[in-house]
C-alpha cells in the first residue's frame, strides 16, 4: 500500500522543474512601448488644449476624459504596432 508520506503528498512522485527566468524585454517591444506612450501623451495634450480653449479651463471630468482617452490610445497603439 502507499506509505503514509505518499499520502499525505499526492504530487510526491511527479518531478518537478523550476520556473523559467523571466526574459528581458526586447528593443523592439520597448520601442513600441514608448511609441505608445508617446501617441498616448500627444492626443491627450491636443484634447486638454481644446478642453481649455472650449470650456476656458478643466474640471475632474476633463481629467478622466484626458485618462480614458490616454489609456485607450496607448491600447490601441499596442495592439497595432
Amino acid at each position: 500500500g502507499p506509505s503514509p508520506t505518499s499520502a499525505a503528498r499526492p504530487d510526491s512522485g511527479r518531478s518537478r522543474t523550476a520556473a523559467p527566468a523571466p526574459s528581458r524585454p526586447s528593443p523592439r517591444r520597448a520601442s513600441d512601448a514608448v511609441l505608445a506612450l508617446a501617441a498616448a501623451l500627444a492626443v491627450a495634450e491636443l484634447l486638454l488644449r481644446r478642453c481649455v480653449r472650449r470650456f476656458g479651463g478643466v474640471t475632474g471630468d476633463v481629467f478622466g476624459a484626458l485618462a480614458e482617452t490616454a489609456a485607450t490610445v496607448a491600447l490601441l497603439v499596442s495592439a497595432l504596432g
